[in-house]
């Protein structure tokens, strides 16, 4: 447990999340990926990445009275993780979405139920997991709803059992890096509302974790709606003449530099090392001729781009991929065959990484 976070981070340049599939409700595959191999993650370590991070679900799989998580399954998340560090990645480990029990009850009156909660399962997860070293790094959260400054106390407070209850199982664990979002791991928001991080045992042993898919019309949007419509386009020189309305209002270069900033101001010149734990852009596949061919090229450059500055201002960025490989999906590997599907793509993260000229 030598590597301190700030050390850990600087180790780290280009990470990727097993997206829909550890976190899934109903089960591993339920959202349609097959189960996690470590063949699939020697392809993700041979394609240029050095880390993963492993959104997981927790609460589905636990006894709603006694907080219990059924063994099966924390052996299944150790398997899975012993898979990252024998591909020589690292690997961060989190509480999901999990139906909402923590995320969406952020607030005063759940309180007491959720902090006990979120107390009881990782002290589950940490002493499972204890053996790993400092390969291997715990999460609080995903991107827990926090609107003000009331609901921010609610979320220190839930950071702060975590905390306490990772370091409490003793071990590894007194010393592991643990990773604490911001509110809605949103920018601005954390800017605003995260005055501090939870109190530690030990020093330099915490990271922060923020998300970034801005602008939303670009990266994440499916349909119109009456506050603004999806851009097929981003960047300088992607525009399109001939569909005016198709191209960014809002979130381009500028936006991006100023944003991502914003974080490196925030925590990285404080000596607190960040994680864009999850970003991405959506292959629009309803597109067709020229239309496909310069949203393709916006999104390479849009990955590209959030890559170069995320690495520039000492933010280590991990891909989102849901293992979609259809229309309004990120997939970049086909995980039923191994290979490489998205190329374009793939290699627009490693020249932002500096993998790739």
């Amino acid at each position: 447990m030598e590597r301190d976070a700030r050390q850990a981070a600087a180790d780290m340049t280009l990470g990727w999340n097993i997206g829909n599939t550890m976190e899934a409700i109903g089960g591993e595959t339920a959202w349609g990926n097959p189960p996690v191999t470590s063949e699939l993650l020697a392809l993700v370590k041979a394609s240029g990445f050095d880390a993963i991070r492993i959104p997981a679900a927790w609460d589905q799989y636990a006894d709603a009275d006694t907080a219990r998580i059924d063994r099966d399954w924390l052996d299944r998340v150790r398997t899975v993780v012993q898979y990252g560090v024998d591909n020589d990645l690292d690997v961060v480990v989190n509480i999901h979405w999990d139906g909402g029990w923590l995320e969406n009850n952020v607030t005063p009156d759940k309180r007491a139920e959720v902090q006990a909660r979120q107390r009881a399962y990782w002290q589950q997860i940490a002493t499972h997991l204890r053996e790993f070293d400092d390969r291997v790094l715990f999460a609080s959260a995903n991107e827990p709803h926090v609107e003000n400054g009331e609901q921010m106390a609610v979320l220190m407070a839930y950071h702060q059992a975590f905390v306490d209850a990772v370091r409490c199982t003793g071990g590894r664990n007194a010393y592991r890096t643990l990773v604490i979002q911001g509110p809605k791991t949103d920018i601005e928001l954390t800017d605003a509302l995260f005055t501090r991080m939870p109190v530690d045992t030990v020093p330099n042993r915490l990271m922060a974790e923020l998300h970034f898919y801005t602008p939303y019309n670009f990266t994440l949007m499916t349909e119109d709606q009456d506050w603004g419509k999806q851009f097929y386009y981003w960047g300088q020189g992607n525009h399109s003449p001939t569909e005016p309305d198709r191209n960014p209002t809002w979130g381009e270069e500028d936006t991006i530099d100023e944003l991502l900033a914003v974080a490196g101001r925030q925590f990285v010149e404080q000596g607190i090392p960040v994680i864009i734990g999850e970003y991405g852009a959506q292959r629009r596949d309803n597109l067709a001729g020229e239309q496909r061919e310069r949203n393709l090229k916006s999104r390479a450059d849009w990955l590209e781009y959030v890559t170069r500055q995320s690495l520039a201002n000492g933010l280590v960025p991990f891909y989102w991929d849901t293992g979609g490989l259809d229309n309004n999906q990120s997939g970049l590997f086909d995980r039923d065959s191994l290979t490489v599907f998205d190329r374009q793509g793939l290699d627009a993260l490693l020249r932002g990484a500096g993998k790739l000229d």
